[in-house]
């Protein structure tokens, strides 16, 4: 029996990014299918290729975040690389960069000259603060984008300065917007008969989007959201405690039958039965002294016994994990969620399962990312060039 087609089959995306957000939103689509052709530039490629740990040379993060992907070396600012690459324009459905807002332009790589090679490519362009406004020719990485996006604000503890949330989820929440923008537009152009458009996500407003109730509540009540350290503000109780054994356990038990049951449980029948904390309105008016009620619970055990109570109760609540906790927890292997891979020398590592879950068309790890130009001449020869054509293009230093 033939396995199936993954959805993104027949796609063919070329990603020009490099490090995070671009690099990610290619990645999804490979995983899913998509023919994904990286273009770097052959003087070290994308520098995620150096980034945290290395091993011999280079970093186990690029083995995860270009998997599935081919690489293609192009000096862009070389001529006849450029021309390889509106060669690979005029085939492609998906073109998806993050470069400042002008560079492409400055190249003759623009917008207006790729949708005249190809009317029907969909240009994803990820930058700071988008394509257009007055800061939009300014650098801005993800840790702006979650600033200027609200994020950075709201995060820790009132009585301390800002902190990040210890990974760049600005920028993997742009990438993640710009795949299900290119996604639409593809829709528009395979369904509805358009042709392709540009998918313009900027850091700052991927990261707004997810603020939740944010705008509304200062434009009509002049509230400002304020930094609330392990709490849920507004929703009782919900927070992370620190059992007998100093392990961290988050507790969601805001619910009202929920919190009941929890109440019941550690043998606070009073707290359960008291009709005033029957609603979340009125928990929360006493939501420090039931925060203290927790605490203490929590911290007369050692954390097997809390999350065995809380399980019995049907009270959601997990661990705090580190990776050691995810590497043999009986869910993450379950859901295929740490892949086994094999390094270039044969060594055996594990890397990230695939999200999200397809029950017909799952997507997959096929290989781990590529060496710097692996593909390089696959790609030219499947163009018409010939091997001496691309040894003098190397020559040249065009690849």
């Amino acid at each position: 029996m033939s396995l199936p087609s993954k959805p993104l089959a027949g796609l063919k995306v070329i990603e020009l990014g490099t490090l995070i957000a671009g690099p990610f939103a290619s990645r999804i689509c490979a995983e899913f299918g998509a023919e994904v052709i990286k273009v770097e530039s052959p003087d070290g490629g994308d520098p995620l290729r150096k980034w945290r740990k290395l091993y011999e040379g280079t970093s186990l993060w690029w083995f995860v975040q270009a998997r599935n992907k081919q690489s293609l070396t192009l000096n862009l600012k070389h001529p006849e690389a450029q021309a390889i690459l509106k060669r690979l324009v005029q085939e492609a459905d998906i073109l998806i960069e993050n470069f400042r807002p002008g560079v492409l332009e400055k190249l003759g790589l623009g917008w207006e000259v790729l949708h005249a090679l190809n009317p029907k490519l969909v240009m994803v362009r990820l930058s700071g603060f988008g394509q257009t406004g007055p800061m939009k020719d300014q650098p801005g990485f993800g840790a702006v984008g979650e600033s200027m996006g609200g994020l950075r604000y709201i995060t820790g503890f009132e009585d301390r300065p800002p902190v990040r949330t210890g990974i760049s989820i600005g920028d993997s929440i742009a990438a993640l917007w710009g795949v299900i923008g290119a996604l639409m537009a593809l829709r528009h152009r395979e369904v509805n008969g358009g042709q392709g458009q540009v998918v313009d996500v900027a850091l700052y407003e991927a990261v707004f989007a997810m603020m939740e109730s944010l705008v509304p509540e200062f434009d009509v009540y002049g509230f400002i959201r304020e930094r609330t350290g392990n709490i849920m503000p507004g929703i009782t109780p919900s927070s992370i405690h620190t059992t007998a054994d100093g392990k961290h356990v988050q507790v969601g038990a805001n619910g009202d039958a929920i919190f009941k049951r929890f109440m019941l449980a550690i043998g606070r029948d009073d707290l359960a039965e008291d009709p005033s904390l029957a609603d979340n309105a009125g928990r929360d008016a006493r939501r420090d002294e039931l925060y203290g009620v927790i605490d203490r619970w929590v911290q007369s055990l050692p954390l097997g016994e809390v999350l065995a109570v809380l399980k019995q109760a049907e009270v959601p609540a997990s661990r705090i994990y580190s990776a050691e906790d995810m590497f043999s927890d009986p869910q993450f292997l379950a859901r295929d969620m740490l892949q086994s891979a094999r390094l270039p020398d044969g060594k055996e590592f594990r890397m990230p399962g695939i999200v999200p879950k397809l029950s017909e068309t799952p997507g997959s790890t096929e290989w781990i990312g590529p060496q710097l130009g692996e593909h390089t001449a696959a790609i030219l020869q499947q163009l018409g060039y010939d091997a001496a054509r691309i040894a003098a293009l190397k020559a040249q230093g065009a690849i």
